[in-house]
This record gives C-alpha cells, sequence and structure tokens, in this order.
C-alpha cells in the first residue's frame, strides 16, 4: 500500500500519522493511505504568499503557458499509468478518458490561447484608451495585472 504524499512549501511532506486508507472499488484490496498530518497550513499559505505568488507573477503570459503545455504532456506521456490507477475507482478506461485525456487537453488549449492570444508580458491591456478630456489631452485605459494573496481550490 501508498502513502501519498503531499507537495508543500517546495518539498514533499510524507503524512505524520496514519490516515485514511482507500481500497480497490473491485478487489477491496488497500490502495493507499491519505493524510494532511503534519502540514503546517499557516506556513503552506505563507510560502504562497512569499515564493509561489511573486514568483508566478514575475513570468510572462507566455512563460506561464508554457507550463500549462509541459503540465499537459507531461500528464500525456504518463496517461497509461493514470489509466492503470483509476481502475482503482473502478472506472473504466472509457469512464476515465475525459478526466485523463481530456484534463491534459483542457491544459494543452489553455496554453494555446495564451501564446496566441495573450501578450509576452504580465500586463494585459483591457480595450482601447478612453478619451477624458474634451480635447483629447487626457487617456485611461483599463488593465489586467495579476492579483496579490493566496487562492485554494477544492476539487472534490
Amino acid at each position: 500500500m501508498r502513502t501519498l504524499e503531499s507537495h508543500v512549501c517546495g518539498f514533499w511532506h510524507s503524512p505524520t500519522a496514519d490516515g485514511t486508507v482507500t481500497h480497490h472499488a473491485v478487489t477491496g484490496v488497500p490502495v493507499a493511505s491519505v493524510s494532511s498530518a503534519g502540514i503546517d497550513f499557516s506556513a503552506t499559505t505563507a510560502y504562497a504568499r512569499d515564493v509561489g505568488g511573486p514568483t508566478l507573477r514575475s513570468m510572462s503570459f507566455h512563460e506561464r503557458a508554457a507550463l500549462l503545455k509541459a503540465v499537459g504532456q507531461l500528464l500525456l506521456a504518463e496517461k497509461e499509468s493514470l489509466y492503470v490507477l483509476s481502475t482503482a475507482t473502478g472506472a473504466t478506461r472509457a469512464d476515465s478518458w475525459i478526466d485523463i485525456e481530456g484534463g491534459a487537453g483542457v491544459l494543452l488549449g489553455y496554453a494555446s490561447k495564451g501564446r496566441r492570444e495573450l501578450p509576452n508580458g504580465t500586463v494585459l491591456l483591457e480595450g482601447e484608451p478612453e478619451v477624458l478630456a474634451r480635447d483629447g489631452s487626457f487617456l485611461a485605459a483599463h488593465v489586467a495585472t495579476s492579483r496579490l494573496g493566496v487562492a485554494v481550490q477544492v476539487n472534490a
């Protein structure tokens, strides 16, 4: 049985206590133990604010797109091992296709859009500049930039 690790604060973390055991949906054999025991969530949030966020914000849209492409390609390269793991949930290959190859395809699609549709910079100009002075001597433009803070996504 495998103990699942979490990538936290730049390192792989092994749980410090026994976790919840997951079982093969067909055979009932234990597959993995899952636990967040020992993860310092305050440190994780600080790492996201102090290291991850600044690193991501310093990257151009094209650099971010290249990362998405690399992850999508890695998932496709590992798809057969992911299909094997997926059978433990009771899913067929057809059931798993949308999650495995479909998910990788979404990453590759967003990577392509990012490269084609966004500038190779860190600021996105939204729309045309707006004239604010009657004589045209004062203009304003809307720009989109990376937000500060930490976002948490739970995919259940």
